[in-house]
């Protein structure tokens, strides 16, 4: 005897569900309308609700009721949990909103990018490369083994990049 596929619904348990929802939509509806105060929310939290109760097809009666009632708070619940978590981290970081430069803003900008890039371009390569690397992030070990020096050289020779980028910088304004 072949066994039914558990992804099969019978005509039975189908006419059950649907009266089982006819029934009880509404009122879980107010319910979680109530809890929430947005009509839109309440309608993903029921149908999400109803949704799950498919896998249970041994919830009947008062039993299914009880359990969509508990299923529908508990995903309430999760949602105020990720909105909370969510406004935490928005505020965490702040909005940042891109303005366009002006016309002298954006002058100003392109003239100090191409100051900058003058003065790393007079820079030996080792100079320029150790303040990139410095600029991206990477730990002074890393960089050691980029440019080929001691871990311990590091910091000064970066300091002394420092020095002469500037001097170039302050030539070039």
């Amino acid at each position: 005897m072949a066994r039914e596929s558990s992804v099969t619904v019978s005509r039975e348990s189908t006419e059950g569900f649907n009266a089982l929802y006819e029934r009880l939509q509404p009122s879980l509806w107010r319910y979680v309308n109530r809890l929430v105060g947005d009509a839109d929310v309440a309608d993903d939290v029921v149908q999400e609700s109803f949704v799950r109760l498919l896998s249970r097809p041994d919830l009947t009666g008062d039993a299914a009721r009880l359990w969509l009632f508990t299923v529908a708070m508990n995903l309430v619940r999760d949602r105020g949990r990720t909105a909370t978590r969510r406004a935490r981290l928005l505020a965490a970081v702040p909005a940042t909103q891109e303005v366009e430069p002006g016309p002298a803003e954006a002058v100003e900008r392109d003239e100090q990018v191409r100051a900058v890039r003058a003065a790393l371009q007079k820079l030996p390569e080792r100079d320029r490369q150790l303040l990139l690397m410095r600029e991206e992030g990477f730990r002074y070990q890393e960089i050691a083994e980029a440019v080929g020096v001691a871990p311990g050289s590091v910091g000064t020779l970066i300091a002394r990049a420092v020095r002469r980028f500037t001097e170039h910088y302050r030539t070039t304004e």
